[in-house]
């Protein structure tokens, strides 16, 4: 089974019934998911955004966020100071880093709705690390 990164957009996609979703369950299938440790912070990010936006949805995006745990991601540490030297050349924040780090380190491919990020995880040199 192919290993491939997923962050916290598709999983948001995923999650909360974006238009987007079916697409990264597609891309998902048959796949050994991994993401860096800090991903259910940032999908709980996304909720929290939501229920803000959508106060009539509160229970059901709840419920959406509890299903995190069941979907089968490896979550895994990255290197902080290879992550830092990677976000710093690449110009993405450190947590779009740590997912194009972790990528790269198994030469995985990254799963994201930011268009940024994958901008960049499609242009960034191998030898990084």
């Amino acid at each position: 089974m192919p290993v491939k990164v997923v962050d916290a957009s598709a999983i948001g996609a995923l999650l909360f019934g974006e238009p987007e979703g079916r697409e990264i369950a597609s891309r998902l299938r048959e796949s050994d998911l991994v993401a860096p440790t800090l991903l259910p912070f940032e999908v709980a990010s996304i909720c929290v955004k939501k229920l803000k936006r959508h106060v009539e949805l509160h229970d059901k995006l709840l419920g959406a966020l509890r299903l995190l745990p069941r979907l089968s991601i490896r979550r895994l540490d990255v290197d902080i100071q290879d992550v830092t030297r990677l976000a710093e050349r690449s110009r993405l924040c450190a947590y779009d880093a740590s997912y194009l780090w972790l990528a790269k380190s198994l030469n995985a491919e990254l799963v994201t709705l930011d268009r940024a990020l994958d901008l960049v995880a499609r242009s960034e040199p191998p030898s990084w690390i």
